[in-house]
């Protein structure tokens, strides 16, 4: 426990360093800083651990059904808490999205206290799940209308994550390699992403946001950080899963909702303040419980 907390202390360190500076910084530097991070810094992140740790064909498979589940149980468990939520149904479901929805960001900084050989699965994990997350999100917001093949691969290219994660997969398999000048600067634009990205956490959350936790929302939580890992955990112990695949999938499982889940909300009519709330809470509540899973896992 101590040696997990040790190896934390400088994330939370520069979460509280973020929350000071968010203070006095414009929020345009901000949503710059996380531009870069999206387009540029996190992909050579992504397509760094993906090309260095190539999985195995079987990996695949585990990851994809593996999150795909983990998703599907937030959809279904979070479905019967709707006599809670707001009566609209697309408030409702702006709310219900952020049960499946995962902090990317947050993935990539948690995976990095894991063996190596998991930092290739947790970029395969978010190279899948991503786009069907966003199909789910936005099937509940449009009460089930069908965004077509157009939309999906919309939400496949213009992704500069999953095209990351396929590039580093799939070079590896077609026998390239990349020249070491080029890898290394890659890897230099990798340092970055972490710390840029944890910053922009802290100075983004509203710290706040926990006085106005109320039944639906600390159910949502709950399902989101507790049950979903426990879940993960025990069936993946059961179907004795390997120490990797297990320690990737339930750490997923654990990680707080997505801040995108704002920008769906708005984009489709919802009442926005409650998910901006709901994604605070998610991640304040979230940085006490990685932590005790990391402590399981590690």
């Amino acid at each position: 426990m101590l040696a997990v907390l040790t190896t934390l202390a400088p994330d939370f360190m520069l979460l509280m360093a973020g929350a000071v500076l968010g203070r006095f910084l414009p929020a345009v530097v901000w949503r710059n800083a996380d531009r870069v991070n999206f387009r540029v810094m996190f992909p050579a992140l992504i397509f760094l651990a993906a090309y260095s740790h190539p999985p195995a064909p079987g990996d695949l498979t585990v990851i994809a059904l593996g999150t795909a589940f983990v998703m599907g149980a937030g959809c279904f468990l979070t479905w019967w808490l709707r006599p809670l939520g707001p009566p609209r149904f697309v408030d409702f479901a702006a709310l219900w999205q952020t049960a499946w929805r995962f902090n990317t960001a947050l993935g990539l900084v948690a995976v990095q206290l894991l063996p190596k050989t998991s930092h290739g699965l947790m970029s395969l994990a978010v190279a899948f799940a991503i786009p069907v997350s966003n199909l789910m999100a936005i099937t509940a917001l449009t009460h089930g209308r069908k965004i077509g093949v157009t939309g999906m691969l919309r939400n496949v290219v213009g992704n500069p994550f999953i095209v990351a994660g396929i590039l580093g997969l799939m070079l590896p398999a077609i026998q390239i390699e990349l020249p070491q000048i080029l890898l290394g600067g890659l890897g230099v634009l990798s340092w970055g992403a972490v710390p840029v990205a944890l910053l922009s956490i802290g100075a983004a959350v509203n710290w706040k946001a926990l006085a106005e936790l109320d039944a639906f929302a600390g159910a949502l939580n709950v399902v989101k950080l507790v049950i979903l890992p426990v879940l993960v955990w025990c069936s993946g112990s059961f179907a004795g899963m390997s120490s990797d695949h297990l320690s990737v999938l339930t750490l997923f499982a654990a990680l707080p909702t997505a801040p995108a889940s704002l920008v769906l909300a708005t984009v489709y009519g919802a009442e926005r303040t409650s998910v901006a709330t709901m994604v605070a809470q998610s991640t304040i509540l979230g940085c006490v419980t990685m932590p005790l899973w990391l402590v399981v896992l590690t």
